[in-house]
């Protein structure tokens, strides 16, 4: 028996099928979705601003309009060359005076991230009043604590007021 080809009828609020289907572009160890737009996506890019992702369109002359899927590999390449020492200002670049060396960089992935934890650690380490701050789950930058920061403490329970059974 031949088997009947059926049709699927969308129903009313239903998503229609797409006929083209959505690219991922890989751009430093990240997938970006072909259909946005080279501003935004270079923004899921971790460690990449708004204002570092327009100053890369702007002096890689990439049209800001432009979709990702539409990029060619050259200009991936150039991106990511581009987002690994960018040529910028200095107050657009997210590591100005690095501890360790004394110069201004921009770090981008993995490397903010292995980097942020590395200050952190640091911080314990010396025992300061950051670090102190970091090690017990409270806030580092001034913040009250009375009546926030109470759901962070893991440990604790949250403090509340039950109301009786009976509506007495």
């Amino acid at each position: 028996m031949a088997e009947k080809e059926q049709k699927i009828i969308p129903k009313p609020g239903m998503k229609q099928p797409k006929e083209e289907f959505d690219l991922l572009v890989r751009i430093l160890d990240k997938d970006i979705k072909g259909q946005r737009r080279v501003v935004v996506g270079l923004r899921r890019i971790k460690g990449v601003s708004w204002a570092i992702s327009n100053a890369t369109c702007t002096i890689l002359k990439i049209p800001t309009n432009k979709k990702i899927a539409e990029l060619t590999e050259k200009e991936i390449k150039e991106i990511e060359d581009f987002l690994k020492n960018p040529k910028v200002p200095d107050f657009l670049i997210n590591r100005r005076k690095d501890h360790d060396s004394g110069e201004n960089k921009h770090l981008v992935s993995t490397n903010l991230d292995f980097k942020k934890d590395f200050d952190i650690k640091l911080l314990k380490k010396i025992r300061s009043y950051r670090g102190l701050r970091h090690a017990l789950g409270l806030p580092t930058r001034g913040q009250r604590t009375k009546s926030h920061f109470r759901a962070n403490k893991k440990s604790r329970v949250v403090v509340g007021v039950k109301s009786k059974k009976g509506g007495k």
